[in-house]
């Protein structure tokens, strides 16, 4: 009996639609238990999540059998469902279109698990926009700027 083995970790980035500044202390981390569930019924492995009102952070180990795309858009989904059904935020919620995938070494684990706890701080020093392009830049990632997030004119 053949099994598949992998070591698949993706680091996933996507932002509230506007990049308004929605996501509130008072109830974030209600909505990482409610995403962790949904990473957990889908069967890939949380390793960290956090973020900023206006975006977030999700790094897991992923199963190969695991398509990308499907499990954002059903964390995108099930996540805003459960910010309307709990009136968490007055205002219209939802996600952006698109996210940002970024995968790292086994090595590399324990660093970005750091780096996504410490957002908070992060952020005092860096806008979400210059960590966005960093990313772009140390992947390697060819992009066009209409395609990016839609970014709060305050951080051009």
């Amino acid at each position: 009996m053949s099994s598949t083995y992998s070591q698949i970790y993706i680091q996933i980035v996507f932002a509230v639609k506007h990049r308004e500044c929605l996501i509130r202390y008072s109830w974030e981390e209600e909505l990482y238990k409610y995403i962790t569930g949904i990473l957990t019924n889908k069967q890939q492995k949380l390793l960290a999540i956090n973020g900023m009102s206006d975006h977030i952070h999700i790094f897991i180990g992923m199963r190969p059998s695991c398509c990308l795309s499907d499990l954002v858009r059903e964390v995108k989904k099930a996540s805003t469902e459960f910010i309307k059904e709990n009136n968490f935020t007055k205002s219209k919620f939802s996600w952006q279109e698109g996210f940002g995938a970024f995968s790292y070494s086994h090595s590399s684990i324990d660093n970005v698990i750091k780096y996504i706890m410490n957002q908070k701080e992060h952020h005092k020093v860096k806008s979400f926009k210059e960590e966005y392009y960093a990313y772009l830049k140390e992947f390697e990632i060819a992009y066009k700027d209409e395609y990016l997030f839609e970014w709060i004119d305050t951080e051009s």
